[in-house]
């Protein structure tokens, strides 16, 4: 029987546009209420089931409302109606560099965003190893996150995801960055998640990577 991890009924997340700065203020403070702004839906009425160990491709136009999805799930926004549940630890890679602190060094991050995650110390040490040697960045752990490039950044928060050893993976177009050999490696470890019973949310517009990995 499936168990489903991630449900999502009936999810909306609207906006406020205005046409101009002054109709924010004018709208707060007009004394009959009345709206100066357009209704934005980046989601409406969105229902949604994942079951464990399922690889979910979501695909779509810029503007469509992907990485908004990945956020209610994830718990980094709040829908404006509808409900989420989920079940089991959640790691998301929805920027990079998202939870690292650019002043820390590379070292200092896994400790930081391990602990962010709920870690603790002597947890972090026991697998601190295997982060670096995922990330091949050994020559520039000690150097500030702030001196790494974009690739070297999405490296380091890959190799702290999949080592932390979450129940759902949420990736937001992360893999497209960074060189060809690390992507296939980072491909093959989604590949050991799912073999042992992970979930994996996967935003990408490479259709070819969606094909290859993905479930449904």
């Amino acid at each position: 029987m499936n168990e489903s991890v991630i449900q999502l009924k009936d999810i909306s997340k609207k906006y406020n546009l205005y046409n101009k700065r002054l109709d924010r203020l004018k709208e707060s403070l007009d004394p009959r209420s009345r709206s100066y702004h357009n209704d934005f839906f980046a989601l409406k009425n969105i229902n949604l089931n994942v079951n464990r160990g399922e690889i979910l491709g979501i695909v779509g136009k810029n503007g469509s409302g992907k990485s908004t999805l990945l956020q209610i799930v994830s718990g980094v926004l709040t829908p404006t109606g509808g409900t989420v549940v989920t079940k089991g630890m959640i790691v998301a890679l929805l920027e990079l560099g998202m939870g690292f602190n650019p002043e820390f060094t590379g070292l200092e991050n896994i400790y930081f965003y391990s602990a962010l995650l709920g870690y603790k110390r002597e947890q972090i040490d026991a697998i601190v190893n295997d982060i670096i040697e995922f990330s091949e960045l050994e020559d520039f752990i000690n150097q500030p996150i702030k001196t790494y490039s974009s690739g070297m950044k999405a490296r380091l928060a890959f190799s702290v995801s999949v080592n932390v050893d979450p129940e759902i993976l949420i990736l937001d177009e992360v893999l497209s960055v960074g060189d060809e050999l690390f992507r296939r490696k980072c491909y093959a470890r989604m590949e050991d998640f799912f073999r042992g019973g992970k979930t994996i949310l996967f935003v990408s517009h490479v259709a070819q990577s969606i094909n290859e990995l993905c479930t449904r």
